[in-house]
């Protein structure tokens, strides 16, 4: 059952996916469609998930269930990765891979390889004021208040 993300509770459970490239806005349209479809029909063991997602930057997907009401399982989380894989199919993007670093450079998204990233770190062209995307995040709570920092205060610190 989709509803709007603002009315998810604190502790609900994300996952967010990554586009290799910026999506267009009719990209942000179509996909937008394709979530609402997909959440309306999402269920764990026939019981309807209390679902919801955003598209930021028309580069992040970001979906989130609601556990209080219905707890994903392994088949619920299959189903969620196979329509992030018929997604990538559809725009021939890459959702996937946790091997790449997106960050601000002003107020532009980058999006770049985790050795590039490195070697951008080491040349001094991103520094721990960077904002990065913190993409391990686990909950509505954790992604409000630390999706956006200074890479320093993330994962991202120690190639500094």
């Amino acid at each position: 059952m989709y509803i709007p993300f603002e009315n998810l509770p604190e502790d609900s459970r994300i996952w967010i996916y990554q586009s290799n490239r910026k999506f267009s806005d009719d990209e942000v349209t179509s996909i937008h469609g394709d979530l609402v479809a997909f959440i309306s029909d999402w269920s764990a063991h026939g019981a309807s998930l209390e679902a919801s997602f955003q598209i930021r930057y028309n580069r992040f997907i970001i979906l989130a269930v609601n556990q209080n009401v219905q707890q994903v399982t392994g088949c619920s989380i299959d189903k969620s990765v196979e329509f992030i894989q018929n997604l990538e199919n559809k725009f021939e993007v890459d959702l996937l891979d946790k091997m790449n670093v997106a960050f601000k450079q002003g107020e532009f998204v980058t999006y770049k390889t985790l050795i590039e990233f490195k070697k951008l770190a080491k040349e001094k062209a991103v520094s721990e004021n960077t904002i990065v995307f913190n993409n391990l995040v686990n909950t509505v709570e954790e992604f409000n208040d630390g999706w956006e920092i200074p890479a320093s205060e993330s994962w991202h610190s120690r190639f500094f």
